[in-house]
């Protein structure tokens, strides 16, 4: 997302130079912005564990979950909450939340 000058809101943006309140210059997303930094459990992936049933890649609300070849790859912690839904549902126990 840009703000009016065209200028790249994201982390690195100064106050200064954010667009004014109740001004929507453009579409926003979190694609561009670190959204899994402020999680304070994470989860943890214990591959040999894992047997694909991919289970968890669906009910995971941030998408933090990559599928690569048709098969459950580590999380995508730059968006990751730690809400731990994904680990709520997995039947295999090859999820388990640590604290951050």
């Amino acid at each position: 997302m840009k703000n009016k000058k065209g200028m790249v809101i994201d982390e690195n943006i100064k106050w200064q130079d954010i667009t004014p309140g109740g001004i929507v210059y453009g579409g926003g997303t979190s694609e561009a912005v670190n959204t899994g930094d402020w999680r304070t459990k994470k989860p943890v992936f214990i591959e040999g564990k894992c047997k694909q049933c991919l289970l968890c890649t669906p009910v995971c609300p941030d998408m933090s979950i990559p599928i690569k070849d048709g098969k459950r790859a580590d999380f995508n912690y730059y968006f990751c909450k730690g809400c731990g839904i994904c680990y709520e549902v997995c039947p295999f126990d090859a999820i388990k939340m640590e604290n951050e």
